[in-house]
């Protein structure tokens, strides 16, 4: 589902609406918090960073699980066994799941955080 924002012939220009919604202390605060956890709350700021500790823990592939990319986990669960006859690629294959468990929560926190930016700028 794609969202699309149609600028109407607004002459507010995006400070000038955030000035205009930060009349009280509570908005300001609130405005504050949505610029320092990146407009998806203190969950979407910190899901690449326990996305990484759960890609630590050698052999489960937890990191893939938790991005709720069940059949990733498991087929690299599988793929381990042949590869743990190897000392080379098994420790490839690790520190893949890590860097892609990182990857695929970031990109999970930009698309929730671009469509929170599009319906905060259409009202």
């Amino acid at each position: 589902m794609e969202a699309t924002v149609e600028v109407e012939g607004n002459d507010l220009d995006l400070a000038e609406k955030i000035q205009n919604r930060a009349k009280t202390p509570i908005n300001v605060s609130r405005i504050i918090w949505y610029e320092f956890t990146g407009g998806v709350g203190p969950w979407g700021a910190m899901r690449p960073l326990i996305a990484i500790l759960l890609a630590l823990i050698p052999f489960l592939f937890l990191g893939q699980h938790f991005n709720r990319e069940h059949a990733k986990g498991r087929d690299w669960f599988l793929l381990q066994i042949p590869l743990l006859l190897s000392i080379i690629l098994w420790p490839i294959l690790w520190l893949y799941s890590i860097v892609d468990a990182w990857w695929v929560a970031n990109n999970r926190v930009a698309t929730e955080s671009s469509m929170l930016n599009l319906s905060e700028l259409s009202r």
